[in-house]
């Protein structure tokens, strides 16, 4: 079953964004001249998430050198680096107020480093000027070059977030250039080089994918280690991207939340509507008081 050619359920529908919260981020955001995935990959929570004051910032530039079977974010051949960029976010995050802040970024294959110094250099700029303020990267595979993860981990995130995004066997389908398992390793790696810290990832349905399978890559994340996933409904980009397969009813979003649960994770959030950023600040509850999540 094509999205193209079939209607979206009520479940999935969303009001278009655009109250006072909403207009005056984007006023700030094109002001600091930075990104957000909220608008890239065209978040149906862009809305939702913005009145209420939560965005998540896109560093490295807004051209990604992959084009995955599920993104919206434009490929091609990236810019230059803007070593300046760091400092922006930081000072967004304050005039905007946060407590909570989700860092992410395109891939950019083009560097030695996939960008990870920039990343780093965003974790201490915002911490600096904005004590307090908890930190979640959600990060790109950077080939699996452990340097490059250990650039991330040495600048001490709250939260180090990696995208599953699908099954094993729909990863070179869905995910260019990834590795299913390359992915698991490395949010294992992250829970080794700091096991006091949450690690956290996400899935997405409606690709063809069995039950089974799901259940399999709940497992297989758990047994990396990871301590918070996000289940939700892949919606079609354009007519360029994958087809949707089939739309999940909320009921089976909740038995995928309590099958989730029952393995061992510390929060499953699940719902049609969810992606790896929704109800971020509320992940951040998990750490203890100051930031610091315990062993």
């Amino acid at each position: 079953m094509s999205e193209v050619a079939a209607r979206r359920p009520d479940w999935l529908k969303v009001r278009v964004p655009g109250g006072p919260n909403y207009v005056e981020l984007k006023t700030l955001m094109r002001d600091l001249d930075l990104h957000t995935v909220c608008e890239e990959a065209r978040c149906p929570n862009m809305g939702e998430c913005w009145e209420h004051r939560t965005a998540t910032f896109m560093i490295l530039g807004d051209i990604c050198t992959r084009a995955c079977g599920f993104c919206a974010v434009t490929s091609g051949k990236p810019m230059a680096l803007d070593l300046h960029e760091p400092q922006r976010v930081a000072r967004a995050v304050q005039q905007m107020g946060l407590r909570h802040v989700v860092i992410t970024s395109v891939n950019r294959d083009d560097l030695s480093d996939g960008g990870s110094v920039v990343f780093a250099a965003t974790i201490r700029k915002v911490r600096e000027a904005n004590p307090g303020c908890t930190i979640e990267v959600l990060i790109p595979d950077f080939e699996g070059v452990e340097d490059s993860l250990n650039n991330v981990m040495r600048a001490a995130p709250d939260i180090l977030n990696h995208n599953i995004e699908t099954v094993e066997r729909l990863t070179k389908r869905v995910r260019r250039r990834a590795q299913y398992r390359r992915s698991l390793a490395m949010l294992l790696r992250a829970k080794q080089i700091a096991p006091g810290r949450l690690t956290k990832s996400g899935i997405m349905l409606g690709l063809t994918e069995t039950d089974e399978e799901i259940e399999q890559t709940l497992r297989d994340l758990r047994a990396s280690q990871v301590d918070v996933v996000t289940i939700g409904q892949y919606l079609r980009p354009s007519a360029k991207h994958l087809p949707v397969d089939r739309f999940y009813t909320p009921a089976e979003f909740e038995r995928w939340r309590d099958i989730g649960m029952s393995m061992g994770f510390r929060h499953v959030e699940s719902g049609p509507l969810v992606r790896s950023s929704y109800h971020a600040h509320e992940h951040a509850t998990l750490l203890p008081a100051g930031g610091q999540p315990t062993a």
